[in-house]
């Protein structure tokens, strides 16, 4: 199985100022095509730090891929610590200087003699026209090694890489073992429950492999099956998640990419029902996911924010006595929202969210991460307290979100 080094360059990259995201997703085009990342390295923009990357990548993989760095600036020296690595000398391009010139005039612009340097390539290579930018990459093979590089800008290393990389990796890969993913989407059990129930299933070693991330409450599976053909790999796969539903049930309520608002828009569908949004401590974080899904509107009729006791009573009915009595984050306010975003709107399910997102509010024995989620279908109202720790704000309203998103798919799956 061929193995593939990333070298992203940039100062940028290591003082927090810039996620290498170029770096996660080049990982991820590999992988489909059966390629394992062997390593990242992440260097700045000097050129000793940079050779000495290509050099420890290049002993360690078969493709090696390299972004950043080939800008007109000074700090741009990505095109010189490839000529070094490779022993060779920059050479000047002058088609290349035309098509910069021509980029400039096209948007009204003069060109400036800094946007020179990006005429030249290490001698011998092969140039990688870039159609959305300046900078162009280039390619070619050395002691062995496949390697390309590319531009730093998401944008124009992504279409680099469709463009002209992509075909050339997925040859050097044919012929070898074929390496098949998916993914189940697990909530509403922790991480270590289901590793429990899963026994040794993780165990390193087997084929499919199955490995487990987490976060805000959402457990992902993946699945990763090596096989002869994608046939074989396939069934591999197939089997693995049949098994696993099997197992875990309900916990499991998607495959690969679909979310919880995905999954819980399909079930509204598929029941024909509409939903009301009634939400305090999420601040419309609930009525934003669940409508990120595309033809949403086909199901979704309203939502509130409800932050104020004043508007949970203004523009939901709730009764003040009720506050009074409970407080604002209590089980029958849930249920008095859920109940009054219903009523108001028509709607066949009405959620509502009220709780302590923090850092502070922490009152009269109801600590910060106390939150009540009411979910209410058909005229049947249940609500459930959820305690999810001292956790940081941002945690604590993502957890609530995706909690009353998997409580309406439990309702409408039963």
């Amino acid at each position: 199985m061929k193995k593939a080094g990333i070298v992203s360059i940039g100062n940028e990259l290591l003082n927090g100022q810039t996620t290498d995201t170029n770096a996660s997703w080049l990982a991820g085009e590999l992988w489909g095509m059966g390629i394992v990342t062997a390593g990242v390295w992440t260097v700045p923009d000097e050129v000793s730090r940079i050779v000495q990357a290509l050099k420890t990548a290049a002993e360690q993989t078969d493709i090696l891929l390299v972004t950043g760095g080939l800008g007109p600036t000074d700090d741009d020296v990505t095109r010189q610590a490839m000529a070094a690595w490779l022993g060779v000398e920059l050479e000047f391009q002058p088609d290349w200087l035309e098509k910069l010139k021509a980029f400039f005039e096209d948007r009204g612009r003069k060109m400036a003699p800094r946007n020179r340097t990006q005429a030249y390539c290490p001698a011998g290579c092969e140039r990688l026209d870039n159609s959305v930018g300046t900078a162009p990459g280039f390619c070619g093979i050395a002691d062995g090694v496949f390697w390309a590089v590319m531009p730093g800008v998401p944008a124009e290393m992504t279409q680099m890489f469709n463009e002209h990389v992509m075909g050339r990796i997925r040859g050097l890969a044919e012929g070898g073992p074929v390496v098949v993913s998916g993914k189940l989407r697990c909530f509403g059990a922790s991480e270590s429950d289901i590793a429990q129930q899963m026994g040794d299933l993780m165990r390193r070693g087997r084929n499919p492999l199955i490995n487990c991330t987490c976060g805000s409450g959402e457990i992902v599976l993946h699945i990763v099956a090596t096989a002869a053909d994608k046939t074989e790999g396939m069934k591999m796969l197939q089997d693995d998640k049949h098994m696993l539903r099997e197992l875990l049930g309900d916990v499991i309520f998607g495959e690969d990419d679909s979310g919880l608002s995905l999954v819980v828009g399909q079930l509204l569908r598929q029941h024909k029902k509409t939903i009301v949004i009634a939400e305090s401590c999420t601040g419309g974080l609930l009525s934003k996911i669940l409508t990120d899904v595309p033809g949403s509107s086909e199901y979704m009729l309203a939502g509130w924010v409800t932050y104020s006791n004043e508007a949970k009573i203004s523009q939901l009915g709730v009764y003040e006595q009720l506050i009074r009595d409970f407080g604002a984050v209590s089980e029958p306010v849930a249920r008095a929202m859920a109940q009054g975003a219903a009523q108001k709107s028509g709607a066949d399910v009405a959620v509502s969210v009220t709780g302590i997102a923090g850092p502070g509010g922490a009152a009269g024995g109801k600590p910060v991460g106390l939150v009540y989620i009411g979910v209410l279908i058909d005229g049947v109202c249940d609500v459930k307290e959820c305690r999810f720790g001292a956790a940081s704000r941002e945690s604590i309203r993502m957890r609530a979100t995706l909690t009353a998103l998997n409580q309406v798919r439990l309702r409408l799956q039963i």
